[in-house]
């Protein structure tokens, strides 16, 4: 099904991979039925194409982007002021990656694009520049926290990978600090957002949670932590009869083989590297990242700015792809609906 409006596509941290992966992904897609629209710095993209500017045109509205997809890559230029150097970070261009990302969230909201696909940003010289948000996650829910939604609201970090699905709990959050975190609560809200995209984003219509635990084989009845038993199981009670399939809490050294995977459509975890390393060991350059729980659909690759290989023509695009893909999809089931 073709989008009504193309998606938006924001350049991410101009010194890191963006530019380039961008340039890589409009090839790949510039004949399908995922045209997007990207918004950043002109002259970053020419300096990353092969090609300079000629594959390359500037547009006056994310609407003029379908049209001319196919032909050119179409870029909303919002220039920067200060020069870029591939492979280094400089806090120099926080202002203007932030007004790229707030940019195309009001375009999303607007509906003048369908979805909106955030290429990778460097935390720290954002943070050198005063940004107060830990990542694009949390920032793109202040963004859209006056949205209307239907049902349940997050933010909630998904990663996607082939079969698998992991939604997190606990995200950006020192290790020592999650067991404090973790609350019934949480963890409910977290898997009630998980099961609605579920049925909502990726058609499935009655969709199965598997719930991962703590500690070393899900506490070991409290031999060894007693998170699973005092707020992980009442977690996964209270779902049940909110009427979620939902199983656990589960060891999670067993929770993602294939045959594991068979039994649920998506993990719920409990910190950052639980949900993260299986993604990755599946998919390294396949896994896209989703945030669940908005009012617009967001997307971005798994991976971040690669400034180790910025601007030597090296950086793979294929979780880029996938991720403008992935939004597609989502936006083509929301517009179907």
């Amino acid at each position: 099904m073709a989008l009504k409006a193309p998606l938006a596509l924001t350049l991410g941290d101009p010194a890191g991979v963006g530019p380039e992966i961008i340039v890589k992904a409009w090839q790949a897609l510039r004949t399908s039925d995922a045209p997007f629209v990207v918004i950043g710095d002109f002259q970053s993209l020419a300096a990353a194409s092969p090609a300079g500017a000629s594959i390359l045109t500037r547009v006056g509205s994310a609407g003029e982007a379908t049209s001319v997809f196919a032909d050119a890559l179409p870029v909303l230029d919002m220039p920067l002021s200060a020069p870029v150097v591939s492979g280094r970070a400089s806090s120099a261009h926080a202002t203007m990656i932030v007004r790229w990302i707030e940019t195309g969230a009001g375009l999303a909201l607007s509906g003048a694009v369908s979805g909106l696909v955030t290429a990778p940003i460097a935390k720290a010289p954002l943070y050198e520049a005063g940004f107060g948000f830990p990542g694009h996650t949390e920032f793109l829910a202040e963004l859209t926290a006056e949205a209307p939604l239907e049902g349940a609201r997050g933010p909630v970090m998904m990663l996607a990978a082939g079969d698998l699905r992991t939604a997190l709990v606990t995200i950006h959050e020192p290790y020592a600090e999650v067991p404090a975190l973790l609350t019934r609560d949480r963890i409910v809200q977290t898997a009630l957002v998980t099961a609605q995209a579920l049925k909502r984003d990726f058609g499935i219509a009655a969709p199965r949670l598997a719930v991962a635990g703590l500690n070393p084989h899900a506490g070991e009845s409290g031999a060894i932590g007693r998170q699973e038993i005092e707020i992980i199981a009442p977690a996964v009670q209270a779902l049940r009869a909110l009427g979620i399939d939902a199983v656990g809490p589960k060891p999670s050294d067993t929770l993602f083989h294939p045959e594991a995977r068979a039994l649920y459509d998506a993990a719920i975890c409990m910190y950052h590297d639980q949900a993260l390393i299986p993604v990755k060991m599946l998919d390294f350059w396949g896994g896209v990242n989703l945030t669940l729980g908005l009012p617009i659909v967001r997307t971005s690759p798994d991976h971040g700015v690669g400034y180790d290989v910025a601007g030597r023509g090296l950086a793979r695009a294929e979780s880029l792809i996938a991720a403008i893909r992935m939004a597609a999809e989502i936006a083509g089931r929301r517009q179907a609906a």
